[in-house]
């Protein structure tokens, strides 16, 4: 019921005292139809604030509920799988290395991990964060963007200035494409389901040049065997597999954020009118030395931020990839591991060796070893060429899955944390195990079909 009673009610009474009856129903109805139309809009705006107030409250308690952590049981069953499965896994450590020796390894290759890795990681990311902020300054993100857009979206469902992240990363490691991705006017082209698939294009295409070029440089360690078509061949697998792995990728995040979600706008990019780019005030020279230290400083942050997924992922990996040192003995030396992954492989021989057409089964050792690090990886290649256990097959096979996967391991979760995509980690994982694996399938078969006909 609203707040004001009947106005002819109210006034009745004085009315009656001065003036006649009659005039007296004339007063009232004209004053009625004067007040009940301004009642009324009090009446509805008094019902509208009600129904806001409701709505309003309504919006509290779902943000209360968004906010509220997730909650278990405090002494639930979960403790006790936990703690067996903890002590089964790091048992298996102890009992093979000893438990002395396992500790010590742990430490020693996550120390040498951080040296001789994640050091280098940050200079190259800092150096590539630069020159990045220089493209995106100077419009070579928009032309690049407008020149392969027709090229990269059939192909990659990406858009055009997402190729940058395919060159940058071929000439240093999968990580740097994090600095690209870290411009505000860089993300502006992607939707929001587009940004974490940058983690799977990049990550196909690390380290491409060292790989290519150490493939390459094996031609002199073979008996007299070049390697130049096989590894031209193994670059094209490692495309095949990108289109896979980003396609993959794609379509689980579609499901995530649909397809026409856009990037947040970071207020960097607002207000920017149609074909033009956001620039930094100043002449060209102060323009030039902002987006060099912009972007290195963007390069620091990145390189901080993959620090824990690659000195706890890759140090797992490379424990349960490696075996005893040198002397076939336990030391607690860096790099030390069980060798279980390459048993499991060579138990799956007869499933692998039709895929990739490895000369000998140590070959599966190689893209085994590029789960953690494409480095060490083909470093395991070279001693098998040098032993006539690996040909030309083998090395397109190799060049493909070590460019493709390229420590995608150690790497896939702390590129996903720095982008903000937590939650698309385990499907980022799948996506890039099956587009390495079938990069490896199809450098192999493109190789078969090459050598007969050339």
């Amino acid at each position: 019921m609203c707040p004001w009673g009947n106005p002819a009610d109210s006034n009745t009474d004085l009315m009656r005292k001065s003036v006649s009856p009659e005039r007296n129903l004339r007063g009232n109805f004209c004053f009625s139809l004067l007040f009940f139309p301004v009642r009324g809009m009090l009446c509805k705006d008094h019902f509208s604030g009600m129904e806001r107030g409701e709505d309003s409250m309504v919006d509290e308690r779902e943000v209360k509920q968004k906010a509220r952590p997730a909650q278990k049981k405090e002494i639930s069953l979960e403790a006790f799988i936990f703690i067996i499965v903890f002590v089964a896994f790091f048992g298996v450590f102890a009992w093979k290395m000893g438990m002395v020796n396992a500790m010590n390894t742990l430490m020693n290759t996550a120390y040498k991990l951080l040296t001789d890795t994640v050091f280098y990681l940050t200079a190259v990311c800092v150096l590539m964060g630069a020159v990045s902020a220089l493209l995106s300054e100077f419009g070579v993100v928009s032309l690049t963007n407008r020149i392969l857009r027709p090229l990269m979206q059939p192909i990659y469902g990406l858009p055009g200035a997402a190729s940058l992240g395919i060159v940058t990363t071929f000439l240093s490691d999968n990580p740097v494409i994090l600095t690209l991705a870290d411009d505000k006017y860089f993300r502006s082209f992607f939707k929001k389901y587009q940004f974490p698939a940058l983690t799977n294009l990049g990550t196909s295409f690390g380290m491409g040049m060292i790989v290519c070029t150490f493939m390459l440089g094996l031609s002199t360690k073979s008996r007299g065997e070049s390697f130049a078509l096989a590894v031209l061949v193994g670059l094209l697998g490692a495309v095949v597999g990108s289109i896979i792995s980003t396609r993959m990728m794609l379509h689980f995040t579609k499901k995530v954020y649909g397809k026409d979600e856009d990037m947040e706008d970071s207020g960097e990019t607002s207000g920017i009118e149609k074909n033009m780019r956001p620039v930094r005030p100043g002449s060209v020279g102060n323009r030039l030395l902002d987006a060099i230290l912009e972007g290195g400083a963007s390069g620091v942050k990145m390189g901080v931020s993959i620090v824990p997924g690659v000195l706890i992922i890759c140090t797992l990996v490379m424990m349960l990839t490696n075996g005893p040192g040198e002397g076939g003995a336990y030391t607690g030396a860096a790099y030390e591991g069980i060798g279980l992954l390459p048993w499991l492989a060579d138990k799956l021989s007869f499933i692998l060796k039709p895929l990739f057409g490895f000369s000998s089964p140590e070959a599966v050792g190689v893209p085994i070893t590029a789960l953690g690090a494409a480095g060490a990886a083909i470093g395991v290649a070279e001693r098998l060429v040098e032993a006539g256990k690996a040909g030309a097959g083998d090395v397109a096979v190799f060049t493909a899955m070590c460019m493709c996967w390229s420590g995608y391991l150690s790497t896939h979760v702390s590129m996903m944390n720095s982008l903000h995509c937590e939650k698309l980690i385990s499907k980022a994982i799948i996506s890039h195990t099956v587009g390495g694996f079938l990069a490896g399938v199809a450098a192999h078969w493109i190789y078969v079909l090459l050598s007969m006909i050339v």
